[in-house]
C-alpha cells in the first residue's frame, strides 16, 4: 500500500507545487504578441471587414477598421500583407471569385488611401471556396461576405 501511495502523494504535491507558482506569478502564457507580428495585429486590430449580399463597396464601419489597419501598416512599414477577398456560398464560383477580388481591390484602395504603399498590399480572390462559416443562415452568410487583411 505503501508503495503505491507514495508516488501519488508525490505526483500531487508536485502538480499542486506547480500550480502555485503559476498562479502567483499570474502568468498567461502564449496571450501576449509581440508588437508588430501578425498575432499581435489580429489581437489588436480588426483583421476583417465586412459586405453587403453582392456588394464591394466599403461601409462606414468598415472604412474604420481599414483606417485602424492602415495606421498599424504604417507604424510597421516594412510588413506586406495580403487583401482576402471572400462571398457567401450563393452564387456560382465564377461570379463569386469576381465579387472577392473586387472586394480585396476595394479593401486595398481603401489601406492606400489612408496612406498604406500599394506595393505593400497583394490581393487574392477565395471566393466561396474557403468559407469563414459553414452553415445556410444569414448570420452565417454575413461572416463569410468579407475583406481579411492577412499578415505576411
Amino acid at each position: 500500500m505503501k508503495k503505491i501511495l507514495f508516488p501519488v502523494l508525490a505526483a500531487t504535491l508536485l502538480m499542486a507545487a506547480c500550480e502555485t507558482a503559476s498562479d502567483s506569478q499570474n502568468v498567461n502564457v502564449g496571450t501576449a504578441a509581440a508588437p508588430g507580428t501578425a498575432a499581435d495585429f489580429k489581437n489588436n486590430i480588426k483583421d476583417r471587414v465586412f459586405f453587403a449580399y453582392d456588394k464591394s463597396t466599403i461601409s462606414a464601419d468598415a472604412k474604420k477598421v481599414l483606417e485602424a489597419q492602415a495606421a498599424w501598416l504604417k507604424t510597421y512599414g516594412t510588413t506586406t500583407v495580403t487583401e482576402e477577398g471572400k462571398t457567401d456560398p450563393r452564387g456560382t464560383a465564377h461570379y463569386n471569385m469576381a465579387l472577392g477580388a473586387r472586394r480585396a481591390e476595394a479593401a486595398k484602395k481603401a489601406l492606400v488611401a489612408a496612406g498604406v504603399d500599394a506595393n505593400r498590399i497583394k490581393t487574392m480572390s477565395l471566393g466561396k471556396e474557403k468559407l469563414e462559416v459553414m452553415g445556410d443562415t444569414e448570420e452565417a452568410n454575413a461572416q463569410n461576405r468579407v475583406a481579411i487583411t492577412v499578415i505576411n
